[in-house]
């Protein structure tokens, strides 16, 4: 029994550990209403669980659609020392943030507020597309 025990618990590890390992790292702002019209989808609309990828997600139009699993791990500045909140959210990108944009995924207002305080404006975070 000890061993079974043991073996699901080295399994159970490893999964997690391959999960951690996937997740991409970088930043998230967001942005405010009014989301359409979008690059992606004209005037549909999407919801408000939604976010604009940076050049480096966008792939010339290649992200329109996809799922992210998003999670704060972190404050970029001084302001809001501690502006995670112990979830994840999922979103779909259906725009794009243009060059100058100061994260990699700008996310919606309650999308980013579902992970994060809004006062810290930019969070560092993991992002696996789901």
């Amino acid at each position: 029994m000890g061993v079974i025990i043991r073996d699901l618990i080295m399994v159970t590890m490893a999964i997690c550990l391959i999960s951690v390992a996937n997740a991409a790292q970088g930043t998230a702002t967001f942005y405010t209403p009014p989301y359409i019209p979008s690059s992606c989808y004209g005037n549909q609309n999407n919801g408000v669980m939604i976010a604009a990828a940076s050049d480096a997600i966008w792939g010339n139009r290649a992200a329109c659609g996809r799922m992210y699993r998003v999670r704060c791990t972190g404050a970029t500045n001084q302001g809001v020392p501690q502006p995670c909140k112990s979830t994840s959210v999922v979103v779909k990108i259906v725009d794009y943030c243009p060059p100058g944009c100061r994260g990699t995924i700008d996310l919606s207002q309650e999308a980013f507020s579902a992970i994060a305080n809004t006062d810290a404006g930019t969070i560092k975070i993991e992002y696996t597309q789901v």
